[in-house]
């Protein structure tokens, strides 16, 4: 459990998304910043977990404004009544809601539309998980290769070899 208070967590999730957006831009026209499909993949469904708690975390911000103004707990820095400063604020954290959900559903259908990508780009890209002597590909599958994998591999890798023999 974190001793945090809301306003900093919200503030590390911005943060978060910086550090995304800094680690997807693209670093040419030919060299995107996700390499692989599935790179896109898992970072859509990520996006959209995202999406899908921010209704939640708005509408308890405006669940406390109502409980903090309900036991006369509020006031005004400018000396109207802190009633209708609530009032605005749930009108738009209740749009800012519905355009969370808006942007969960977009998300569900762009997830779901990259689920048949997959890479057909050269073979001499970068891999995804290199093992044994780089020369196979591993997908972390299984157990039987050295690195407790079952991957496709070349016939001139040596770990591979050796996995063949037991």
């Amino acid at each position: 459990m974190t001793t945090a208070d809301p306003a900093t967590i919200a503030r590390q999730a911005a943060e978060a998304i910086r550090e995304f957006n800094h680690l997807t831009f693209p670093n040419s026209p030919t060299k995107p910043g996700l390499t692989y499909p599935g790179e896109a993949y898992d970072a859509i469904g990520a996006l959209k977990t995202l999406a899908q708690r921010l209704p939640q975390a708005v509408e308890q911000i405006g669940t406390a404004l109502d409980v903090l103004g309900t036991n006369d707990h509020l006031g005004s820095a400018i000396g109207e009544d802190p009633a209708r400063h609530v009032a605005l604020v749930q009108e738009f954290l209740s749009t800012a809601m519905n355009c969370a959900c808006g942007l969960t559903q977009c998300l569900e259908l762009a997830h779901s539309e990259a689920s048949p990508l997959l890479y057909t780009g050269p073979e001499d890209g970068p891999e995804e998980e290199p093992c044994g002597e780089g020369m196979c590909q591993c997908y972390c599958v299984g157990t039987g290769h050295p690195c407790g994998c079952d991957c496709p591999h070349d016939d001139d890798c040596d770990f591979c070899d050796a996995r063949d023999q037991y």
